[in-house]
C-alpha cells in the first residue's frame, strides 16, 4: 500500500496553494480586524471535550499574533454540577436557572475562578508564558448586578444569589488587553445591595454586556448548534446574516436554549458592537473559521439590513481576487442534537 504521506511535486505545489489562497483569504478580515478588540463567550461542548479546549486555546493565541486583542468571557455549568454533587450540594433549577443558596455560590465562584479560568488559562500560556490572565467578573468591579427572581406557573420564586448585570467597568480588562495579555473573564458578579456578596450571571449575557462597555468590534458566541434557524427544526432554513430588526421580531419563537444567547448578540449590537456571531463550537478552530474565511461558521447579527450588500460586495471582490485551485472538498453539516440552558451556571 502506498504511503499517503508522501506527496508528489505536483501534489505539493497544489496543497501549497491552497493554504496561499486560504491565507489571502483572511487579509481583508486582517485589515477589518486589526488592533480591535474581540469578545469570544466559550461554552458548549467545547469547554467539555479535551481536544476542542485545546483547539480554541490555539485560535485565541493565533488571534493575539495576527494582531486582534481576544477577550473570552466563559461559564462553567457541568463543572460547577459536578462540585456541587461532590459536595452533597442538591442541584435545584426554576425556570431554567440554577437556585444558588449562599452555600452554593461559594462552590459556583470557586469553580469559575479556580478551575475553570485556571484551565484556560493554562491552555493559553502552553503557547507562550505570561499570554493570559485571568480577570474575575467580581474582582474590582467588572460586573456589578442587583438579584432576580422567576415567575413558573404564575408562582415567583428566590433564585438567591443569582442576579443580572447592572453595571461594567472595563478597566481591569483593558489593562490586561494593554499589556499584551488575553483577559479570560469568569461571569461572576457583584451585588450591588451588598457587594460583600457574589452573584452568578448568565455568561452570554456577560459575553454581551463586556463587548458593549469594550466597544468590542465583534462578538462570538460558541455554542453547540450550527447556527441560527429560522423555522427549527427545518434543517434548511439556517440563517446567515440577520438584522437586528429581523432578529427583534423572530426571538419570540425560538427555542428557549437560544433565546439568552441571541438576545446578548441583539443587545450587543444594538449597544454599538459590530457584530456578533453564533458558532458552532464543536467544529475544532470554527472561530478562525468565522474571522478568516468566506464561508464563516455560524450566524452573525448585524446592526441594519444594508450591511447585507456590503458583505456580500466583500465575499465576491475577494472571490475574484482569490484564484484558489478547483477541489472537491466538502464540509460536514454538524446537527443541531443538543440545545444549551444559556442559563446562569
Amino acid at each position: 500500500m502506498a504511503d499517503d504521506s508522501i506527496l508528489s511535486k505536483e501534489e505539493e505545489h497544489e496543497l501549497a496553494t491552497v493554504k496561499a489562497a486560504t491565507l489571502i483569504e483572511s487579509l481583508p478580515w486582517l485589515k477589518r480586524f486589526s488592533g480591535k478588540i474581540v469578545v469570544v463567550k466559550f461554552g458548549g461542548n467545547a469547554m467539555v471535550n479535551e481536544d476542542l479546549k485545546r483547539a480554541f486555546a490555539e485560535d485565541m493565541v493565533y488571534l493575539r499574533y495576527a494582531g486582534l486583542h481576544p477577550v473570552v468571557v466563559h461559564g462553567g455549568g457541568p463543572q460547577i454540577s459536578a462540585a456541587l454533587k461532590e459536595q452533597g450540594i442538591a442541584s435545584e433549577f426554576r425556570g431554567g436557572y440554577r437556585v444558588t443558596t449562599t452555600e452554593a455560590i461559594t462552590v459556583v465562584r470557586d469553580v469559575l475562578a479556580g478551575e475553570v479560568n485556571r484551565e484556560i488559562v493554562d491552555l493559553v500560556n502552553e503557547h507562550g508564558e505570561g499570554l493570559a490572565v485571568g480577570v474575575f467578573g467580581d474582582g474590582g468591579s467588572l460586573f456589578t448586578g442587583e438579584k432576580k427572581g422567576v415567575v413558573v406557573d404564575g408562582e415567583h420564586f428566590d433564585l438567591g444569589h443569582v442576579g443580572d448585570i447592572t453595571h461594567v467597568d472595563p478597566s481591569g480588562v483593558l489593562a490586561a488587553i494593554e499589556a499584551g495579555r488575553i483577559p479570560v473573564v469568569s461571569s461572576i458578579a457583584i451585588d450591588d445591595a451588598h457587594p460583600d456578596q457574589a452573584l452568578n450571571v448568565n455568561a452570554d449575557a456577560a459575553a454581551g454586556a463586556l463587548a458593549i462597555a469594550l466597544k468590542a468590534s465583534k462578538l462570538m458566541m460558541l455554542t453547540d448548534v450550527p447556527g441560527l434557524y429560522r423555522n427549527w427544526p427545518d434543517r434548511d432554513s439556517i440563517v446567515d446574516l440577520i438584522a437586528v430588526e429581523e432578529l427583534r421580531a423572530l426571538l419570540p419563537s425560538l427555542e428557549s436554549g437560544m433565546i439568552p444567547k441571541m438576545t446578548a448578540c441583539l443587545d450587543a449590537v444594538v449597544g454599538g458592537v459590530g457584530g456578533a456571531t453564533i458558532i458552532d463550537g464543536r467544529i475544532p478552530h470554527s472561530i478562525l473559521l468565522e474571522v478568516f474565511t468566506l464561508r464563516g461558521a455560524g450566524t452573525e447579527v448585524i446592526p441594519d439590513p444594508s450591511r447585507r450588500t456590503e458583505n456580500q460586495m466583500t465575499h465576491a471582490e475577494i472571490g475574484r481576487r482569490v484564484a484558489a485551485p478547483s477541489t472537491s472538498s466538502t464540509t460536514g453539516q454538524h446537527v443541531a442534537s443538543t440545545t444549551e440552558k444559556g442559563q446562569p451556571q
